[in-house]
């Protein structure tokens, strides 16, 4: 089977779909790889460290339109449908409800495309989990961000001048992006407290050294896939209260809370964001599915009353050599559960190709 790796050409994707390494692995495992010159640079991966793991370097169109199966970090643009082989797959990280007349085109083309972020949240598909996978990047830098745009030190300093306190530190949403904001938080010598409507998220949080904060949920707050589900509108009401009093003492928040295929919930409410201190920082990792501050703006960074309200897009993207590592990981292996025998696998009683599978034979099965 001959696999295509083409260059990314969002805006700011700087990210490939497939690592020299994970070219070599998959070179041993019987695939043919080509890579489309240049795809790997902004990742710092060089042309030649393809060439050394057994990849051929090729023109874009070949990359596209003379393989079985392409390999992408973000949706096919739509200017490059055309260019796919009729009849051949994409694998990529995408959401079809966000562009319904793109997946059209790719279901005109007859292409079976696969989406990464529609991955079943089970035992089996854990290795492929870029959503996972990339959330920890996000979780991380997004701290970092935090630290850069604070006007004060995070870890306690004693001084000649005198002892300077720890600054406070807030995680909002408790799932993988969360925890490794707590982890990276801890690391700089913050102190960190956390809240999630999930109360079986309580031990991992204290297992990081942070302050899970309780609030008392009647209804039941966790899917049956783990993930936090959209609260009642008494339950939310009370949520936000709750919150508003916790974020006045924070001097970083750092909000991560989404609901799968949903806008992301509001956590922080402009009311909330005047009550903090001059001086403290908001980083909305929800900032691409609406925000969970009210005031948050995507791609913008605004200030009010002197709180600064950040909202971030594609993180991952910001450190690109090891977020490109972690995602090309998760999709050999994706790639090596739909390939059998050289052969694409479509075997719709499988949890996996079934929730994944976006277009296949010119139908649309995902939108």
């Amino acid at each position: 089977m001959r696999i295509g790796v083409p260059k990314e050409v969002a805006a700011n994707e700087r990210r490939v779909a497939l690592t020299p390494e994970v070219v070599g692995r998959l070179k041993k495992g019987g695939f043919e790889i080509v890579v489309e010159r240049g795809a790997g640079s902004a990742a710092f991966f060089p042309d030649s460290a393809y060439t050394a793991a057994g990849a051929t370097l090729v023109d874009r169109a070949v990359a596209l339109g003379d393989v079985d199966v392409t390999l992408q970090v973000q949706a096919p643009a739509a200017a490059d449908v055309a260019r796919y082989r009729e009849g051949g797959a994409v694998v990529a990280a995408f959401q079809p409800a966000s562009d319904a007349a793109l997946v059209r085109q790719l279901a005109q083309r007859k292409l079976t495309t696969f989406s990464l972020v529609l991955l079943p949240r089970i035992t089996r598909a854990q290795g492929m989990d870029v959503l996972s996978s990339q959330a920890t990047v996000a979780g991380y830098k997004a701290v970092l961000i935090a630290a850069s745009a604070t006007g004060r030190l995070l870890p306690m300093l004693v001084t000649a001048a005198g002892t300077l306190p720890a600054a406070r530190v807030l995680v909002l949403g408790a799932g993988v992006a969360g925890l490794q904001a707590i982890a990276t938080a801890r690391r700089l010598g913050a102190i960190v407290s956390a809240f999630d409507v999930r109360p079986a998220v309580k031990e991992q949080v204290q297992s990081l050294g942070a302050v899970f904060l309780e609030m008392a949920i009647e209804e039941h707050a966790e899917t049956a896939g783990g993930y936090a589900k959209e609260l009642s509108a008494d339950t939310h009401q009370k949520e936000l209260a709750f919150l508003a009093k916790s974020v006045k003492d924070a001097d970083i928040v750092i909000t991560t809370a989404a609901i799968p295929g949903k806008k992301a919930p509001i956590l922080i409410t402009a009311a909330a964001v005047d009550g903090m201190k001059p001086g403290a920082v908001i980083v909305d990792l929800a900032a691409e599915t609406g925000g969970n501050c009210e005031l948050t703006q995507a791609g913008v960074e605004i200030v009010r009353h002197g709180v600064s309200i950040l909202g971030p897009l594609n993180l991952p993207s910001t450190l690109p050599f090891d977020a490109s590592q972690m995602y090309a990981r998760n999709v050999a292996a994706f790639l090596g559960h739909i390939v059998k025998d050289g052969q694409l696998r479509m075997d719709f009683t499988d949890q996996i190709i079934n929730d994944t599978c976006v277009t296949h034979a010119g139908e649309v099965r995902k939108s």
